[in-house]
């Protein structure tokens, strides 16, 4: 799998379980988003939403939020923008009958605000035909970074704000 994702062989998906079961499918999905096509990616990051975080999240959640990080900050992911969207429907989402997934799955999108206010940051390029992929990422970076700052749900009491922290 190169360096991007190359991790994931450390996690035990076959002991994780999302929306429909276990988790073990989850690696090929973000391999479809880092690697596939429009089509393929497109389908990929739906299945991922659906299976993680629609409407509760799940204990694979917190261990997928690191790698959609990855995959936000990687320039040849087709759909930073959606990887970024779905971040922010993780951080949305919660699981009254398993706080600590939620509080796990919130805390690892949270980890991931240096990488948001980076992308949140970047300069525009140009593109013809259309808003740039880099202004769409950057849309989306600053929202999900705003979510994270006002971040406040009855999983995550206490949390220090995440405004103060160092980029």
């Amino acid at each position: 799998m190169g360096t991007v994702l190359g991790a994931m062989r450390n996690v035990r998906w076959h002991e994780l379980q999302h929306a429909y079961g276990s988790a073990s499918q989850v690696p090929g999905v973000l391999s479809r988003i880092a690697w596939g096509d429009a089509p393929t990616s497109d389908e990929a990051l739906s299945d991922l939403e659906r299976w993680i975080s629609t409407p509760p999240v799940f204990d694979s959640t917190a261990a997928t939020v690191p790698f959609l990080w990855e995959l936000a900050a990687t320039d040849t992911v087709r759909d930073r923008a959606g990887v970024l969207d779905l971040l922010a429907t993780i951080l949305a989402a919660g699981n009254a009958e398993h706080p600590a997934w939620t509080r796990a799955a919130h805390d690892a999108v949270a980890a991931g605000r240096a990488t948001a206010a980076r992308l949140a940051a970047a300069p525009d390029t140009p593109e013809a035909g259309g808003p740039s992929p880099a202004r769409t990422v950057r849309a989306a970076a600053t929202r999900l970074l705003a979510a994270i700052d006002r971040h406040a749900c009855p999983a995550c009491p206490g949390l220090p704000p995440r405004g103060a922290q160092v980029r």
